[in-house]
């Protein structure tokens, strides 16, 4: 039977970061108030697009697997801020990899996006459609805030995390996964005006994302806590048998509900929404490539995922580890910073949502 090892793996986190002071200057708020509702100090937000963050993550990834792109059958971007919608966005990104044989789709699940195209680039290798995948979680989420929100405008960062999955006969890579979409809840978070229809009938998107966050904490939980019992029986594991945990990195409150109803340890669980807030799609990848830096990844671990998004869709899944946990090698190439401040990169947003941010520019 095939199996699809993990063998590379690599991140970009934009270097502008709009910290929790930062966001006090544009809303009412405080780094307390923000920190104590939601474990976030700070975000990032890039200056580049989707598919130029993806390019970079998936670089990374190939480098650390030692594999060359010409060598990828299959370029799987997770994300729910695409370049565009037609042409996809993979496309894109297998382009500029250098990719000539591989086949390039986008999958849109909201926040989930990366844990349902690990499960379906996963399945295509057991199956035997392809031997070496890119998967891809991206997220420029900051185009979509509405600085008029102060309840959400500071949940949601920027940034992109790949993995490279070959196929192997050792048993490891994605063991058991499970998907699900909690019945007649997608009002309670989503974004009317985020797509075709919206600009057919008025000319422009206006974006406001709703957010209703008590909904949002009890499916969340709820969703995952049923989806991580599915994939933990599958493989007749309990937490017990658990070596670490990476979750969703949406609310540090819901991590440790969650942790607390499977009877988790939070030294067991990753976790790093201090650092980039919620990066929907990008938040496993991005948690994984840092336990992988921080040495908290053994060989043969049993590693648990879960996430939750708009839908709203949950899953979870097993990762068997590999031997390796030392990428084979390092990717120089970069992109060029941007030459301003957070302020500069944000002000047609704010301007946009009647922020006045002006003393905030750089002159």
């Amino acid at each position: 039977m095939n199996y699809a090892q993990i063998t590379g793996w690599g991140k970009y986190a934009p270097p502008l970061l709009m910290t929790n002071d930062d966001m006090a200057k544009i809303v009412e708020t405080s780094d307390e108030w923000i920190f104590s509702r939601s474990g976030i100090r700070q975000r990032h937000y890039s200056h580049v697009s989707t598919g130029e963050m993806s390019w970079l993550a998936a670089e990374r990834a190939l480098a650390a697997a030692g594999t060359d792109a010409a060598d990828i059958d299959l370029v799987l971007l997770g994300s729910t801020t695409p370049e565009e919608i037609c042409p996809n966005t993979a496309s894109f990104i297998k382009n500029k990899l250098g990719a000539t044989k591989a086949a390039a789709f986008d999958l849109n699940s909201a926040c989930t996006s990366w844990l349902y195209a690990l499960n379906v680039a996963t399945d295509m290798i057991k199956a035997g459609s392809v031997k070496k995948a890119l998967v891809i979680g991206a997220e420029r989420i900051s185009l979509a805030m509405d600085w008029s929100k102060r309840e959400s405008c500071f949940l949601f960062g920027d940034g992109a995390g790949a993995v490279v999955i070959e196929a192997t006969e050792q048993k490891s890579g994605l063991l058991s996964a499970h998907m699900s979409c909690v019945p007649d809840s997608r009002e309670c978070l989503h974004l009317p005006s985020w797509g075709m229809s919206p600009l057919h009938l008025t000319g422009g998107i206006h974006v406001s994302l709703n957010f209703e966050g008590q909904e949002i904490f009890k499916s969340a939980v709820k969703g995952m806590a049923d989806s991580i019992a599915e994939v933990l029986d599958r493989e007749g594991l309990t937490a017990a048998d658990i070596d670490l945990f990476v979750p969703h990195q949406a609310n540090v409150r819901i991590i440790q509900s969650l942790a607390k109803r499977l009877n988790f340890p939070m030294e067991k669980v990753v976790v790093c929404i201090d650092e980039y807030a919620n990066t929907s799609a990008a938040a496993i990848p991005l948690a994984l490539c840092d336990a992988l830096s921080d040495g908290r990844v053994k060989p043969g671990m049993n590693i648990l995922t879960a996430s939750f998004g708009a839908g709203l869709t949950c899953g979870a899944g097993v990762i068997r580890w590999g031997d390796r946990v030392e990428p084979v090698g390092q990717s120089d190439a970069e992109i060029p910073p941007y030459e301003g401040t957070v302020f500069d990169l944000m002000k047609e947003s704010f301007a946009y949502y009647g922020v006045d941010a002006e003393h905030l520019l750089t002159k």
